[in-house]
Protein backbone atom coordinates (compact mmCIF):
# COMPACT_ATOMS: atom_id res chain seq x y z
CA UNK A 1 0.00 0.00 0.00
CA UNK A 2 1.65 3.31 -0.79
CA UNK A 3 1.29 6.58 0.51
CA UNK A 4 -0.40 9.79 -1.59
CA UNK A 5 -0.14 13.34 -0.69
CA UNK A 6 -2.51 15.39 -3.16
CA UNK A 7 -2.47 18.99 -2.65
CA UNK A 8 -5.39 21.40 -3.86
CA UNK A 9 -7.24 17.94 -2.53
CA UNK A 10 -10.50 20.46 -1.78
CA UNK A 11 -10.58 21.53 -5.39
CA UNK A 12 -12.32 19.39 -8.03
CA UNK A 13 -9.72 17.50 -9.98
CA UNK A 14 -7.62 16.69 -6.32
CA UNK A 15 -11.29 15.35 -4.81
CA UNK A 16 -11.34 13.18 -7.86
CA UNK A 17 -8.09 12.16 -7.03
CA UNK A 18 -8.45 11.68 -3.66
CA UNK A 19 -11.82 9.46 -4.38
CA UNK A 20 -9.86 7.02 -6.72
CA UNK A 21 -7.03 6.67 -4.41
CA UNK A 22 -8.91 5.51 -1.44
CA UNK A 23 -10.82 3.33 -4.03
CA UNK A 24 -7.83 1.24 -4.64
CA UNK A 25 -6.69 0.88 -1.48
CA UNK A 26 -4.19 3.94 -1.32
CA UNK A 27 -3.18 5.60 2.25
CA UNK A 28 -4.17 9.48 1.63
CA UNK A 29 -2.58 12.43 2.48
CA UNK A 30 -4.62 15.77 1.63
CA UNK A 31 -3.85 19.79 1.92
CA UNK A 32 -5.82 22.51 0.59
CA UNK A 33 -6.34 26.00 2.23
CA UNK A 34 -9.59 26.80 0.85
CA UNK A 35 -8.63 29.54 -0.95
CA UNK A 36 -10.16 27.89 -4.11
CA UNK A 37 -10.92 24.27 -2.75
CA UNK A 38 -14.36 23.57 -1.12
CA UNK A 39 -14.49 21.64 1.97
CA UNK A 40 -17.62 19.87 0.88
CA UNK A 41 -15.85 18.26 -2.46
CA UNK A 42 -14.26 15.94 0.48
CA UNK A 43 -18.01 14.82 2.44
CA UNK A 44 -17.33 11.55 2.73
CA UNK A 45 -14.11 10.99 2.53
CA UNK A 46 -12.53 12.64 6.38
CA UNK A 47 -12.37 9.58 8.39
CA UNK A 48 -10.34 7.92 5.70
CA UNK A 49 -7.70 10.49 4.84
CA UNK A 50 -4.85 12.15 6.49
CA UNK A 51 -5.81 15.79 6.38
CA UNK A 52 -3.87 19.22 6.76
CA UNK A 53 -5.48 22.88 6.25
CA UNK A 54 -2.11 24.55 4.96
CA UNK A 55 -0.74 27.15 2.45
CA UNK A 56 1.89 25.56 0.48
CA UNK A 57 4.20 28.21 1.37
CA UNK A 58 4.54 27.69 4.92
CA UNK A 59 7.21 25.58 4.27
CA UNK A 60 8.14 23.42 7.43
CA UNK A 61 4.39 22.22 7.69
CA UNK A 62 4.51 21.47 4.26
CA UNK A 63 7.89 19.39 4.65
CA UNK A 64 6.95 17.57 8.07
CA UNK A 65 2.97 16.40 6.00
CA UNK A 66 5.37 15.06 2.95
CA UNK A 67 7.85 12.18 5.19
CA UNK A 68 6.91 9.07 4.95
CA UNK A 69 5.03 9.64 1.07
CA UNK A 70 5.77 7.43 -1.89
CA UNK A 71 4.44 10.23 -4.34
CA UNK A 72 2.78 13.90 -4.45
CA UNK A 73 0.38 14.45 -7.16
CA UNK A 74 0.37 18.59 -6.97
CA UNK A 75 -2.93 20.01 -7.96
CA UNK A 76 -2.87 23.55 -5.66
CA UNK A 77 -2.70 26.04 -7.97
CA UNK A 78 -5.25 29.12 -8.68
CA UNK A 79 -6.46 28.15 -12.06
CA UNK A 80 -7.47 31.05 -13.87
CA UNK A 81 -6.53 32.83 -16.77
CA UNK A 82 -8.60 35.98 -16.02
CA UNK A 83 -8.02 36.13 -12.35
CA UNK A 84 -3.51 35.96 -13.30
CA UNK A 85 -4.64 39.10 -15.65
CA UNK A 86 -6.04 41.25 -13.22
CA UNK A 87 -3.92 39.80 -10.19
CA UNK A 88 -0.58 38.33 -11.41
CA UNK A 89 0.94 38.29 -8.36
CA UNK A 90 -1.27 36.10 -5.99
CA UNK A 91 -1.32 34.04 -8.72
CA UNK A 92 2.39 33.80 -9.27
CA UNK A 93 2.83 33.24 -5.41
CA UNK A 94 0.20 30.37 -5.45
CA UNK A 95 1.88 29.05 -8.84
CA UNK A 96 5.10 29.34 -9.00
CA UNK A 97 6.50 30.25 -5.22
CA UNK A 98 3.66 27.15 -3.80
CA UNK A 99 5.60 24.93 -6.68
CA UNK A 100 9.23 25.04 -5.67
CA UNK A 101 8.23 25.25 -2.13
CA UNK A 102 6.45 21.55 -2.76
CA UNK A 103 9.60 20.39 -4.80
CA UNK A 104 12.17 21.98 -1.99
CA UNK A 105 9.69 19.88 0.82
CA UNK A 106 9.38 16.43 -1.20
CA UNK A 107 13.39 17.21 -1.58
CA UNK A 108 13.61 17.32 1.72
CA UNK A 109 11.54 14.39 2.52
CA UNK A 110 13.05 12.42 0.18
CA UNK A 111 9.80 11.74 -1.68
CA UNK A 112 10.83 9.50 -4.58
CA UNK A 113 7.79 10.95 -7.10
CA UNK A 114 6.21 14.10 -7.99
CA UNK A 115 3.81 14.24 -10.39
CA UNK A 116 2.75 17.68 -11.42
CA UNK A 117 -0.19 19.68 -12.91
CA UNK A 118 0.62 21.95 -15.81
CA UNK A 119 -1.65 23.05 -18.02
CA UNK A 120 -1.92 23.48 -22.20
CA UNK A 121 -1.89 27.01 -21.74
CA UNK A 122 1.81 27.04 -21.96
CA UNK A 123 1.36 26.45 -25.84
CA UNK A 124 -0.36 29.98 -26.51
CA UNK A 125 -1.74 30.88 -29.96
CA UNK A 126 0.85 29.10 -31.70
CA UNK A 127 -1.32 27.98 -34.94
CA UNK A 128 -0.04 24.52 -35.44
CA UNK A 129 -2.38 21.90 -34.70
CA UNK A 130 -2.80 19.33 -32.99
CA UNK A 131 0.19 20.11 -29.76
CA UNK A 132 3.02 18.51 -29.44
CA UNK A 133 5.31 18.17 -26.21
CA UNK A 134 7.95 19.09 -28.27
CA UNK A 135 6.56 22.18 -29.65
CA UNK A 136 7.98 25.43 -28.22
CA UNK A 137 6.03 27.30 -25.52
CA UNK A 138 4.67 30.72 -25.81
CA UNK A 139 2.55 31.28 -22.97
CA UNK A 140 0.28 34.52 -23.02
CA UNK A 141 -1.04 35.43 -19.70
CA UNK A 142 0.38 35.14 -16.46
CA UNK A 143 -1.06 32.44 -15.21
CA UNK A 144 0.31 30.20 -18.73
CA UNK A 145 4.11 31.99 -17.95
CA UNK A 146 3.26 30.88 -13.94
CA UNK A 147 2.37 26.62 -14.88
CA UNK A 148 4.84 26.87 -17.56
CA UNK A 149 7.57 28.05 -15.05
CA UNK A 150 6.68 25.16 -12.42
CA UNK A 151 6.99 22.71 -15.65
CA UNK A 152 10.38 24.02 -15.89
CA UNK A 153 11.22 23.79 -12.11
CA UNK A 154 9.98 19.94 -11.96
CA UNK A 155 13.05 18.95 -14.66
CA UNK A 156 15.03 21.79 -12.90
CA UNK A 157 14.86 19.26 -10.14
CA UNK A 158 15.01 15.67 -11.54
CA UNK A 159 18.42 17.37 -13.45
CA UNK A 160 20.00 19.02 -10.68
CA UNK A 161 19.00 16.63 -8.01
CA UNK A 162 17.85 13.73 -9.21
CA UNK A 163 14.22 13.65 -8.52
CA UNK A 164 11.73 12.01 -10.16
CA UNK A 165 9.16 14.66 -11.45
CA UNK A 166 6.38 14.24 -14.44
CA UNK A 167 4.73 17.34 -15.66
CA UNK A 168 1.04 16.39 -17.41
CA UNK A 169 -0.19 19.56 -19.15
CA UNK A 170 -3.97 19.45 -18.61
CA UNK A 171 -6.11 20.65 -21.34
CA UNK A 172 -9.47 22.19 -20.36
CA UNK A 173 -10.61 19.78 -17.22
CA UNK A 174 -14.35 19.75 -16.71
CA UNK A 175 -16.90 17.68 -14.61
CA UNK A 176 -18.67 17.47 -11.18
CA UNK A 177 -17.86 19.51 -8.35
CA UNK A 178 -16.09 22.06 -10.44
CA UNK A 179 -16.78 25.84 -8.90
CA UNK A 180 -19.27 27.46 -11.06
CA UNK A 181 -20.02 30.36 -8.80
CA UNK A 182 -17.24 32.67 -9.12
CA UNK A 183 -16.34 35.31 -12.15
CA UNK A 184 -13.26 32.99 -12.84
CA UNK A 185 -14.84 29.52 -13.19
CA UNK A 186 -14.70 27.20 -16.21
CA UNK A 187 -16.87 27.85 -19.07
CA UNK A 188 -18.57 24.60 -19.26
CA UNK A 189 -19.16 24.74 -15.48
CA UNK A 190 -20.75 28.21 -16.17
CA UNK A 191 -22.79 27.54 -19.23
CA UNK A 192 -24.21 23.99 -17.72
CA UNK A 193 -25.52 25.96 -14.62
CA UNK A 194 -26.83 28.86 -16.16
CA UNK A 195 -28.73 26.66 -18.73
CA UNK A 196 -30.19 24.44 -15.89
CA UNK A 197 -31.70 27.62 -14.57
CA UNK A 198 -33.08 28.66 -17.95
CA UNK A 199 -30.24 31.31 -18.05
CA UNK A 200 -28.41 31.93 -21.15
CA UNK A 201 -24.58 31.99 -21.16
CA UNK A 202 -22.26 34.29 -22.55
CA UNK A 203 -20.02 33.27 -25.59
CA UNK A 204 -16.49 35.52 -25.13
CA UNK A 205 -15.81 36.28 -28.95
CA UNK A 206 -17.44 34.99 -31.61
CA UNK A 207 -17.84 31.01 -30.71
CA UNK A 208 -15.40 29.43 -33.17
CA UNK A 209 -12.92 29.17 -30.36
CA UNK A 210 -11.63 25.77 -30.05
CA UNK A 211 -11.36 23.26 -27.29
CA UNK A 212 -9.90 20.03 -26.27
CA UNK A 213 -11.97 19.65 -23.35
CA UNK A 214 -10.90 16.82 -21.07
CA UNK A 215 -13.59 14.79 -18.94
CA UNK A 216 -11.81 14.85 -15.47
CA UNK A 217 -11.54 11.22 -15.03
CA UNK A 218 -9.27 11.29 -17.98
CA UNK A 219 -7.04 13.18 -15.86
CA UNK A 220 -7.17 10.99 -12.65
CA UNK A 221 -6.57 7.82 -15.01
CA UNK A 222 -3.19 9.93 -16.27
CA UNK A 223 -2.13 11.18 -13.12
CA UNK A 224 -2.37 7.97 -11.61
CA UNK A 225 -0.69 6.02 -14.69
CA UNK A 226 2.33 8.67 -14.22
CA UNK A 227 2.53 7.98 -11.05
CA UNK A 228 3.23 4.24 -11.35
CA UNK A 229 4.70 4.15 -14.46
CA UNK A 230 8.71 3.07 -14.70
CA UNK A 231 10.87 5.92 -14.19
CA UNK A 232 13.16 5.54 -17.45
CA UNK A 233 9.74 6.26 -19.34
CA UNK A 234 8.17 9.11 -17.69
CA UNK A 235 10.74 11.03 -15.48
CA UNK A 236 12.17 14.81 -16.05
CA UNK A 237 9.45 15.03 -19.00
CA UNK A 238 5.58 16.94 -19.86
CA UNK A 239 2.95 15.30 -21.42
CA UNK A 240 -0.45 16.36 -22.63
CA UNK A 241 -3.43 14.65 -21.21
CA UNK A 242 -6.36 15.55 -23.17
CA UNK A 243 -8.61 13.55 -25.65
CA UNK A 244 -6.97 14.62 -28.89
CA UNK A 245 -10.69 16.05 -30.12
CA UNK A 246 -11.51 20.09 -30.08
CA UNK A 247 -14.90 21.12 -30.26
CA UNK A 248 -16.12 24.78 -30.89
CA UNK A 249 -17.84 26.80 -27.89
CA UNK A 250 -21.02 27.13 -30.72
CA UNK A 251 -21.06 23.22 -30.76
CA UNK A 252 -20.68 23.15 -27.33
CA UNK A 253 -23.45 25.60 -26.47
CA UNK A 254 -25.53 23.41 -29.07
CA UNK A 255 -24.89 20.13 -27.79
CA UNK A 256 -25.85 21.22 -24.07
CA UNK A 257 -29.10 22.57 -25.23
CA UNK A 258 -29.99 19.14 -26.31
CA UNK A 259 -28.97 17.70 -23.11
CA UNK A 260 -30.38 20.58 -20.92
CA UNK A 261 -33.35 20.99 -22.35
CA UNK A 262 -32.39 24.79 -22.68
CA UNK A 263 -34.39 26.30 -25.37
CA UNK A 264 -32.82 29.73 -25.51
CA UNK A 265 -29.92 31.49 -27.34
CA UNK A 266 -26.36 32.04 -25.92
CA UNK A 267 -25.05 36.06 -25.53
CA UNK A 268 -22.54 37.29 -26.86
CA UNK A 269 -19.94 39.82 -25.89
CA UNK A 270 -15.59 40.65 -26.84
CA UNK A 271 -12.55 38.29 -26.87
CA UNK A 272 -11.19 38.22 -23.13
CA UNK A 273 -7.60 39.12 -23.23
CA UNK A 274 -5.29 36.53 -22.40
CA UNK A 275 -7.75 34.02 -24.20
CA UNK A 276 -6.29 31.02 -26.51
CA UNK A 277 -7.88 30.84 -29.56
CA UNK A 278 -7.52 27.00 -30.48
CA UNK A 279 -6.28 24.12 -28.82
CA UNK A 280 -5.62 20.28 -29.64
CA UNK A 281 -3.88 17.82 -28.03
CA UNK A 282 -1.51 15.22 -29.79
CA UNK A 283 -1.66 12.54 -27.12
CA UNK A 284 0.55 10.03 -28.71
CA UNK A 285 3.87 10.48 -26.14
CA UNK A 286 1.34 9.80 -22.95
CA UNK A 287 -0.07 6.95 -25.02
CA UNK A 288 3.36 5.12 -25.65
CA UNK A 289 5.03 6.38 -22.43
CA UNK A 290 2.22 5.42 -19.63
CA UNK A 291 -0.73 3.55 -21.54
CA UNK A 292 -2.58 6.61 -21.05
CA UNK A 293 -6.48 5.85 -22.66
CA UNK A 294 -8.92 8.71 -21.93
CA UNK A 295 -12.02 6.27 -21.33
CA UNK A 296 -14.92 9.12 -21.54
CA UNK A 297 -15.73 11.17 -24.16
CA UNK A 298 -16.71 14.33 -24.39
CA UNK A 299 -20.52 14.18 -25.01
CA UNK A 300 -20.57 11.04 -21.90
CA UNK A 301 -18.41 13.67 -19.78
CA UNK A 302 -20.87 16.38 -20.42
CA UNK A 303 -23.90 14.27 -19.48
CA UNK A 304 -22.44 13.16 -16.52
CA UNK A 305 -21.51 16.63 -15.63
CA UNK A 306 -25.26 18.28 -16.58
CA UNK A 307 -26.53 15.02 -13.92
CA UNK A 308 -23.84 16.10 -11.21
CA UNK A 309 -25.00 19.64 -11.34
CA UNK A 310 -28.79 18.90 -11.75
CA UNK A 311 -28.82 17.10 -8.92
CA UNK A 312 -26.55 19.48 -7.30
CA UNK A 313 -29.86 22.56 -7.66
CA UNK A 314 -32.17 19.80 -6.47
CA UNK A 315 -30.77 19.63 -3.25
CA UNK A 316 -29.73 23.05 -2.92
CA UNK A 317 -33.88 23.32 -3.63
CA UNK A 318 -34.67 21.17 -0.64
CA UNK A 319 -32.35 22.58 1.84
CA UNK A 320 -33.75 26.47 0.84
CA UNK A 321 -37.07 24.57 1.17
CA UNK A 322 -38.04 25.64 -2.04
Amino acid sequence: MRTYLVTGAAGFIGSALVRALLERGDRVRALDNFKTGKRENLDGFWDAIEFEELDLNDFDRLAAFCRGVDCILHQAAIPSVPKSVADPLTSHRANIDGTVSVLLAAKSAQVPRVVYAASSSAYGNTPTLPKREDMKANPISPYAVQKLTGELYAASFHRVYGMETVSLRYFNVFGPRQDATSQYSGVLAKFITLMLRGEAPTIFGDGDQSRDYTYVDNVVQANLRAAGAPAERVVGRTFNVATGVRHTLKDVFELLKSITGFDGEPNYDADRIGDVKHSLADISAAREAFAYDPQVDFREGLVRTVDWYRGAVEATKVVQGV
